[in-house]
């Protein structure tokens, strides 16, 4: 029987996704859009992710499968929905796995040593060049291949790679503190808050913070790969989330008071654009050791993300095909090390695709960002549909005052949708529904396929309307979040959370018992209480 995974093991892959190349870039790219108060993006991000993760470990215990995040929806809503919200998942996922590859290259192209020259040409105005895609493509590779054989050999990896992960970030904290940090950074160039309060909520979703929190859904897409999933799959969330947002918040503080403030008087924090962040703060400041160091981590942080994700991302694709809607070979494990081996190839190739259309950091974060709250939105529908259908189910773990956090969670996951700005809400929008070709193409080979579309689009129906009205909003909110400013900033506000607010009840209504359903209610019953 295959070794299942410990607490001890969950916390470090979970630490080991989230603390990836988000530390690397994420505090440079949020202090560029909103200064010292980029610091307030850090801990709301921290609070919507976590409010919206609670949501997830009810269902993640009640419903302990690999993959989890893919069919949750499905549960309750029937399979389109269910395809939809695994499709916007499963994209997100998809991204993680290049932009690990993409930070590592990308600090790998400012290396400081004579001997390491030529890899400058990785990079060419901020985007991977031709050779760069081919250095990202044996990252990819060789994150696909510590997956390949067994979960032995990657909680081994992970838990290693973790210790190190932490204490570079938490060491870094510390020098900057101690060697660079200056106070006066907080209020030079036009104060603390020098862009607005937009800017807080902008850089919230477009900086990667969105991003660098997201790997709590590796503890819940594990899900029957977990020893003692009713209880560690809670204690693994909270403990690594808990110290992730410690560590996210105190380098954003260290990397703001360490930026030379005559730097600032220069160009402001709009001028603050550095290629490899805290590694040129290190060499501004004269620490070569500790810059070293960094570029060291660099392979090392994105290294242990990447190959948390070639699991979960595997996962989620292989559990997308339990529905029938996508090619049911690329579900199948391997026998020996249970291992979806051809989901990985899959991934590893669209990885490549990836890179190749998005060529930067930056770029990258925002499409993950947007299309992983795209899928967050069904998580809260979800719970309080079982909340009310459901009352006999077993829940090892329940979300108290899940009435009003969960009508919270799916309004901050709407209006943070709605800060990734026109036209990346369209964009990512568009990716979204090509994955409806693939549904209505398998859905029209099955028995009685056209009869059963027609009746799951009453359950999708209102996750259509979120985001036709996110996409309306987008384009006739403020100017501040790239609209036509036909809604002033902070009124935009109201309006999204209102007309979300509607079409969460409405997906309430929606729900309703399927086959799907009942597959939920047998999974159910092998949990322990």
């Amino acid at each position: 029987m295959p070794r299942k995974m410990s607490l001890f093991s969950i916390v470090m892959l979970t630490l080991s996704a989230i603390i990836g190349s988000g530390w690397l870039f994420g505090s440079g790219l949020a202090a560029h859009i909103a200064g010292p108060a980029a610091i307030f993006s850090w801990i709301m991000g921290g609070i919507i992710i976590g409010i919206i993760a609670l949501n997830y470990i009810e269902l993640g215990t009640m419903f302990p499968t690999s993959g989890g995040m893919s069919q949750y929806a499905s549960f309750s809503h029937g399979s389109l929905l269910g395809f939809v919200a695994g499709w916007a998942n499963w994209i997100s996922l998809l991204t993680i796995i290049p932009i690990e590859a993409v930070a590592a290259v990308q600090y790998m192209s400012s290396w400081p040593w004579s001997w390491a020259n030529w890899t400058r040409v990785f990079i060419e105005k901020g985007d991977i060049t031709n050779l760069g895609l081919v250095i990202v493509f044996l990252f990819i590779l060789a994150f696909t291949l510590l997956n390949f054989w067994s979960i032995r050999l990657l909680t081994s990896f992970t838990s290693l790679i973790s210790v190190f992960k932490i204490f570079i970030p938490l060491l870094t904290i510390t020098i900057l503190f101690i060697t660079g940090f200056h106070s006066a950074s907080f209020h030079a160039a036009a104060g603390f808050m020098p862009y607005g309060s937009s800017a807080i909520f902008t850089a919230t979703t477009s900086a990667g913070i969105i991003f660098s929190y997201n790997a709590f859904q590796t503890t819940i897409n594990m899900g029957n790969e977990i020893e003692n999933p009713e209880k560690n799959i809670f204690w693994g969330i909270v403990i690594a989330f808990g110290i992730s947002m410690v560590i996210y918040t105190l380098l954003q503080v260290a990397f703001i008071g360490a930026v030379p403030v005559g730097k600032l008087e220069i160009a402001g924090w709009h001028g603050v654009n550095f290629q490899s962040p805290f590694a040129d703060i290190a060499i501004l400041l004269n620490l070569t050791w500790l810059a070293n160091l960094l570029y060291m981590d660099a392979f090392v942080s994105p290294f242990g993300t990447g190959v948390s994700f070639v699991a979960t991302t595997s996962r989620a694709l292989a559990a997308m095909t339990q529905t029938r809607h996508l090619p049911t070979r690329l579900g199948q494990l391997n026998q020996k090390y249970q291992t979806p081996r051809r989901a990985m190839i899959v991934n590893l190739v669209l990885g490549v695709v990836m890179v190749a259309a998005f060529r930067n950091w930056g770029t990258l974060s925002n499409v993950i960002s947007t299309s992983t709250l795209i899928a967050y939105l069904t998580g809260p529908v979800t719970l309080m549909s079982f909340r009310r259908h459901g009352a006999h189910l077993k829940r090892p773990f329940r979300l108290r005052g899940a009435v009003f956090l969960a009508p919270t969670a799916y309004i901050l996951a709407s209006l943070a949708i709605y800060w990734a700005k026109w036209p990346t809400t369209i964009e990512v929008f568009g990716v979204i529904f090509i994955g409806l070709i693939f549904y209505t193409f398998y859905e029209f080979r099955q028995a009685a396929g056209k009869k059963k579309l027609l009746a799951t689009l009453r359950g999708t129906r209102w996750l259509f309307l979120e985001m036709l009205w996110l996409t309306l909003m987008s384009l006739i909110g403020s100017h501040q979040f790239g609209g036509h400013g036909w809604l002033d900033y902070p009124l935009d506000f109201v309006f999204v959370a209102l007309g979300s607010l509607a079409c969460y009840f409405l997906g309430l209504h929606d729900s309703y018992t399927s086959r799907e359903t009942m597959a939920a209610y047998e999974l159910n019953q092998q949990v322990r209480d």
